[in-house]
């Protein structure tokens, strides 16, 4: 009988090594190939996959460039909202392209990420659109693999989801707070897939959650993701409607929110 082999993703995985290609080492190359100057990322830093954010801000003459932000691949905007700076990042979708951002952010002065995703529903817990804070989010992806042992799911710093569900119910913003799924392939999310996932409790399917939970957790870092459930998989008439400014005002407003209360608590960047 053929023994059975260990699949690649979890083949050749040392979680305690150092990684051989850094992120400062990427961004000195281009910084150096772009003629750009060495400047810190505001200490907050957010993540908009469907870049409805980054849209509004710029439509209004409220956001711009980075001078110095030395991604080959993406655009840092940088934005003033209630006295503080921000910087935001549009359409960075999925789990290798998120962390692989996330990395870049931290090397260059980031303390704080949020991520904030638009997501289907999988439990119909009330009609969208509304907030989850994710808690934690199944490992069906493959770049988590590569921070920490496999596990079901990744789980989010306690610290941070209850700073961010209290600061959110302080304000009257309606939220729900528990699992998320993150795959890889939003087309091959199949009713099965779907049954079982609603069997466990988990709220809504996104793509980036559990791999920055787990850089969060391997790195020692401040990482707060929010699901915007928007839609039902496109399986009902007239679905995808996210509200005013596609969801624009209202993200911003959750962001803020969870900012000032992180600023409030002293930085602390402790995983617990």
């Amino acid at each position: 009988m053929k023994t059975e082999e260990t699949p690649p993703i979890l083949a050749h995985k040392h979680y305690n090594a150092a990684s051989a290609f850094k992120p400062e080492n990427l961004l000195r190359e281009a910084r150096r190939q772009k003629n750009l100057p060495d400047a810190p990322v505001p200490e907050i830093c957010i993540l908009n996959p469907d870049g409805d954010m980054v849209r509004y801000l710029c439509d209004a003459g409220l956001a711009g460039r980075h001078p110095s932000w030395a991604c080959y691949h993406t655009d840092l905007y940088v934005f003033r909202e209630g006295g503080h700076e921000y910087g935001i990042l549009g359409c960075v979708v999925g789990a290798a392209f998120a962390v692989l951002v996330a990395e870049e952010l931290f090397a260059s002065g980031c303390q704080f990420l949020v991520s904030i995703t638009s997501s289907g529903q999988i439990l119909p817990v009330q009609s969208p659109s509304y907030f989850i804070v994710i808690e934690r989010a199944l490992r069906d992806e493959g770049t988590s693999y590569h921070y920490l042992p496999s596990s079901e799911y990744s789980e989010a710093a306690v610290h941070l989801t209850q700073m961010a569900r209290d600061a959110l119910t302080a304000s009257g913003i309606s939220i729900q707070s528990d699992a998320t799924w993150t795959t890889d392939a939003p087309f091959r999310e199949t009713e099965e897939a779907i049954d079982a996932a609603k069997t466990v409790g988990i709220l809504a399917v996104e793509m980036e959650a559990a791999v920055l939970y787990a850089f969060a957790k391997a790195s020692n870092r401040s990482v707060l993701c929010f699901a915007h459930v928007t839609n039902q998989m496109g399986r009902i008439e007239g679905d995808f409607e996210k509200g005013v400014t596609d969801g624009a005002e209202e993200s911003l407003r959750v962001i803020a929110l969870a900012a000032a209360s992180w600023r409030a608590k002293g930085n602390d960047n402790e995983f617990l």
